[in-house]
């Protein structure tokens, strides 16, 4: 389970807001002037708590042990119409794909998807008006002014959907990790039992003249994923965010077509939004095979969707694989 540490993609955090500071009841006291009208400022707004886009970042694995982010306090208004300064705003940066919930009532309040991205999660409070504003030609000399509005104090959800192109679904020792080291720089970690692979890997997939999709291989789900069985309902979210499905399923597979319908059928369970994205099929460890086996297989494919047969250890049809999820991502595209 070496690697699962590193990876965090839920955490709580509590954000406090800062609190508007008071405006003054300053009245104007100068040699020449013993009687002056007010002349308070108001007081500065509380700070802001903001979530910021980070694409260098994958992981919330930086926010593990901040539980509490607590933002400044406005300062109070002074005479001479000064305003007092607006409390310090405090900008926690999140990786792309991050969803701000209530805490409480798991509302989503909104999310991060593109880098530099800003939004407040906690809005500071607002400054008191001063005594200034409250003078008329009937009241000339107010001695009061407003306090400043309280900071607001809150529990958050923070969850990380991977932002990525394509996303690998299949069982565990499908083949998943071996494909995203074969056509992309990620180097997951592969072994021959399941669920080896315990956090997302991202690679990112060179095409043609020098452009590239991010893939992610998503830890393989079981039939009951979608019950909480497994590693299921943890990592079911991920899949949310890949705009192209790519099913894996080994050759050796007894039944290629239940187990595409089981796949297909924990993701529905899930989110039946998932089965309206396109979907690749690819047929792994196909250099097992021989002619008359290839020309089998072909015939137990499921129809309606488009089916590539590869070997990644072989490096056997990646590049066809590789052309047709380009044509999904980019369908406008001459390519």
């Amino acid at each position: 389970m070496s690697g699962t540490p590193n990876f965090i993609d839920h955490i709580r955090i509590e954000a406090r807001s800062g609190k508007g500071g008071a405006g003054s009841k300053h009245l104007r006291r100068e040699k020449y002037m013993p009687k002056g009208g007010p002349d308070g400022g108001d007081g500065g707004r509380g700070g802001n708590v903001i979530l910021r886009g980070n694409s260098q970042l994958w992981t919330l694995l930086h926010l593990r042990y901040t539980k509490h982010v607590i933002a400044g306090d406005g300062e109070v208004g002074s005479g001479n119409q000064c305003s007092g300064r607006s409390g310090k705003d405090v900008v926690v940066e999140v990786p792309l794909g991050t969803v701000a919930k209530d805490d409480e009532t798991g509302e989503v309040l909104f999310d991060i998807t593109e880098n530099g991205q800003e939004t407040i999660l906690l809005e500071g409070g607002r400054g008191g008006l001063g005594n200034q504003h409250f003078h008329s030609s009937t009241f000339q000399t107010p001695r009061f002014a407003q306090p400043g509005e309280p900071g607001q104090q809150k529990w958050f959800k923070l969850e990380l959907k991977v932002l990525a192109d394509v996303g690998l679904v299949g069982f565990p020792n499908a083949g998943k990790s071996t494909l995203l080291a074969s056509i992309s720089a990620a180097k997951p970690k592969i072994a021959d039992y399941p669920f080896t692979t315990l956090v997302p890997n991202i690679g990112i997939v060179p095409y043609h003249d020098n452009r590239s999709f991010v893939m992610a291989d998503i830890p393989g789900i079981i039939e009951g994923a979608s019950e909480g069985k497994g590693l299921g309902l943890r990592f079911l979210r991920h899949i949310e965010r890949n705009s192209v499905l790519l099913f894996m399923i080994p050759c050796d597979s007894t039944d290629i077509k239940k187990d595409f319908r089981i796949l297909k059928n924990e993701l529905e369970q899930f989110s039946p939004e998932l089965l309206h994205k396109d979907i690749v099929l690819a047929i792994t460890k196909c250099d097992m095979l021989d002619a008359e086996l290839t020309k089998a297989i072909r015939k137990e494919l499921p129809r309606k969707v488009d089916c590539v047969l590869i070997s990644s250890v072989a490096n056997q049809g990646l590049g066809e694989l590789k052309e047709v999820l380009w044509r999904k991502l980019h369908p406008l595209s001459d390519e």
